[in-house]
């Protein structure tokens, strides 16, 4: 069974730090360079993205994905909006950032 871990996904290209945003289950590869989310694959940006850590490998468009912060300040400081919660994640997440 592929690891499944809670992860923040925020679009970059075309939004700098105001992109869609969302917190929910991602898989991962064996060498885990690839992210699984939503029918879509995200590899890293090796090289440097722009804004981003991950790419769409589809689409090549920029993501920042990231382990979710306890304090909730996972968008850039210069960013806002809000930011999505799968429901499917909810508990887990609110389980996450409550923890010590």
């Amino acid at each position: 069974m592929p690891k499944r871990r809670i992860m923040y996904m925020e679009q970059k290209s075309g939004f700098s730090d105001n992109g869609p945003a969302r917190i929910g289950w991602v898989s991962y590869s064996k060498t885990g360079r690839t992210i699984y989310y939503g029918g879509k694959s995200f590899q890293v940006a090796t090289g440097g993205g722009i804004s981003g850590n991950y790419f769409d490998v589809e689409t090549g468009e920029e993501y920042w994905i990231s382990g979710p912060k306890k304090n909730r300040q996972d968008r850039h400081w210069a960013g806002g909006g809000p930011v999505e919660i799968d429901e499917d994640a909810r508990s887990a997440y609110k389980e996450l950032i409550t923890s010590k």
